[in-house]
């Protein structure tokens, strides 16, 4: 199996990174510190209290970069933190595009020194594929390492026909990298299907999927080729792969194995030569430990696993995604910087990449004026809800909430952010139904029709007449 972020099994892989911790303290994770580009690409040093990192002989790390100071960077570890401090450095160190001085570090970010970047890792973290050298894969764009570890993965499962299941949480590219795969490998002038798991009714999942024959239930009037028959030959893609009936998932099982489908009333299997891709936004793992999933067919499928970084763990990616999302939609020569780039970077983006693209769409169609050129990137209007909560420098506010306001209303604002936050990544992942996040957040219909339109996040349809689903 390759995995991109695969730690030990004694270890929780959900576990919170505030329990980072300075060596001795108990429950401390070790890190280490891993240069990912420059000159030293590849050097990694353990990062236990503190490391100073430079290119003076004395300190922990000694980069050969000549646009890094003496002693251009200290990270520390205490309290639950990794806190990033520039000494003083003579070009500056950088992190999501921006400048900082003193910084609070998620394990994973990226840091950037001179010609270098650096980033902080689990020490544990397994890295079976280097990071591509690409900057794109497909469709797929990304500069960020977590970025460039799922094109290094992908580069290489492209030549193989082995099954690749796909992690990740709405919005984050699922299935472009399922069809950006299937672009890449042998089979691309072949055909290539998406069966979506969670939109077809469990009743019709093992037609849809492996046909039927005439006449094999009521009003089957003739033949039809399922998914499988579809993509003989290519590939298909099982998008939302944790939504299949679990009566459903032997069969699916089979078909792996051996190569052969059964229609629905057919007396004979029939072969097909499919490479089998699935994306899912559930934790199959866990699903399997519960008896919702069968562990069998999850180990036959993540042959090679990847998981696609949610967007708010990569800002450094943001500002390229902004400019192709944009690309010929704004003035000739128009420049993305200034404070609409600083915005968007800090934002959090619960729906990630997808919600990404349609703000930038909103921003565009309500900026555009009838008749009158393109409307400047700084002149734009993007109404992007709070700052998530996103690494800060020490002493910065709180994401979304005053300090020189009384108590009562900075908790006013803190719980209208959660709401807008918790709430839009809800209804995303649930695709707008509003009956399946209800279930999910244990709420009544009413109950949330009521808090989306509190925090005017658009709905349609009336709790008291919508249909159960």
């Amino acid at each position: 199996m390759t995995d991109v972020t695969t730690p030990p099994r004694n270890h929780d892989r959900t576990a919170p990174w505030n329990l980072v911790s300075a060596p001795g303290d108990q429950g401390a994770v070790p890190l280490k510190v891993v240069v990912t580009s420059g000159a030293d690409e590849g050097r990694e040093v353990a990062l236990s209290k503190l490391l100073e990192i430079g290119t003076d002989p004395s300190v922990g790390l000694v980069l050969s970069d000549a646009a890094v100071s003496r002693k251009h960077l200290l990270l520390s570890v205490g309290g639950g933190k990794v806190i990033a401090k520039d000494l003083g450095s003579r070009n500056g160190t950088f992190y999501g595009g921006a400048k900082i001085k003193e910084l609070e570090l998620p394990v994973g970010a990226v840091i950037k020194v001179g010609q270098t970047e650096l980033t902080v890792q689990l020490r544990w973290h397994a890295r079976e594929v280097p990071p591509s050298t690409a900057r794109s894969f497909g469709d797929l764009f990304g500069e960020s390492v977590s970025m460039r570890e799922v094109f290094g993965i992908l580069e290489r499962a492209a030549g193989s026909d082995a099954p690749v299941l796909i992690e990740g949480e709405s919005g984050t590219g699922k299935e472009l990298a399922a069809r950006s795969l299937h672009a890449a490998s042998s089979r691309a002038k072949k055909p290539y299907v998406v069966f979506d798991c969670g939109s077809v009714p469990a009743e019709l999942a093992e037609s849809e999927l492996f046909g039927h024959k005439k006449g094999a239930f009521s009003g089957a009037t003739s033949d039809r080729a399922g998914a499988f028959q579809q993509a003989d030959g290519g590939t298909l893609c099982l998008d939302e792969l944790g939504e299949l009936p679990l009566e459903l998932q032997p069969k699916l099982l089979r078909v792996l194995e051996t190569g052969e489908i059964k229609p629905v009333g057919a007396d004979a299997p029939r072969k097909v030569d499919v490479r089998v891709l699935a994306s899912t936004n559930r934790d199959l793992l866990a699903e399997a430990k519960r008896g919702r999933f069968r562990s069998d067919l999850y180990y036959r499928l993540e042959v090679v696993r990847v998981r696609m970084p949610p967007l708010r763990q990569r800002p450094e990616d943001v500002p390229g995604l902004v400019a192709k999302l944009l690309d010929k939609k704004l003035p000739p020569g128009d420049r993305i910087a200034g404070g609409n780039l600083r915005k968007l970077v800090a934002y959090g983006w619960p729906g990630n990449v997808r919600e990404l693209r349609n703000a930038l769409l909103r921003a565009i169609t309500l900026g555009q004026e009838p008749g009158k050129p393109p409307t400047a990137f700084d002149k734009l209007v993007f109404n992007v809800g709070p700052v998530a909560p996103t690494p800060l420098t020490l002493g910065a506010e709180l994401p979304g909430v005053s300090s020189d306001v009384p108590y009562k209303d900075a908790k006013e604002q803190l719980m209208k952010s959660f709401d807008q936050l918790y709430l839009a990544s809800l209804m995303d992942r649930h695709k707008g139904s509003v009956t399946k996040a209800a279930a999910a957040a244990g709420l009544s219909r009413k109950h949330l029709y009521e808090l989306l339109r509190k925090i005017e996040l658009p709905t349609s349809g009336d709790p008291t007449h919508e249909p159960e689903q």
